[in-house]
């Protein structure tokens, strides 16, 4: 099981990184952000808004983070935060 949500986590952000080019408001990256919450939520924990907007921050200022989400592409842990940034200002 733990195999199967890495796998799926890993999708979503191949998802995030193949939509680098369009603007993180965007409502195909932003339904990638809703889909990120509700697959932490279903397999983690509880994701808040106010969690979501915290792991958004954690993406850019812990290094662990960038390496593991820009092995997806470079800059993807910046374009996931920026695209949280915007879900958590919104919704």
């Amino acid at each position: 099981e733990k195999v199967a949500i890495a796998e799926a986590a890993g999708e979503i952000f191949s998802a995030f990184a193949r939509l680098m080019d369009t603007p993180p408001a965007d409502p195909k990256v932003q339904a990638l952000v809703k889909k990120w919450r509700e697959h932490i939520t279903k397999y983690h924990y509880q994701c808040t808004k106010e969690i979501l907007a915290g792991l958004g921050q954690m993406y850019t200022a812990d290094e662990r983070f960038i390496k593991n989400m820009d092995a997806y592409g470079d800059g993807t842990a910046a374009f996931i935060s920026a695209a949280i940034a915007v879900y958590c200002e919104t919704k």
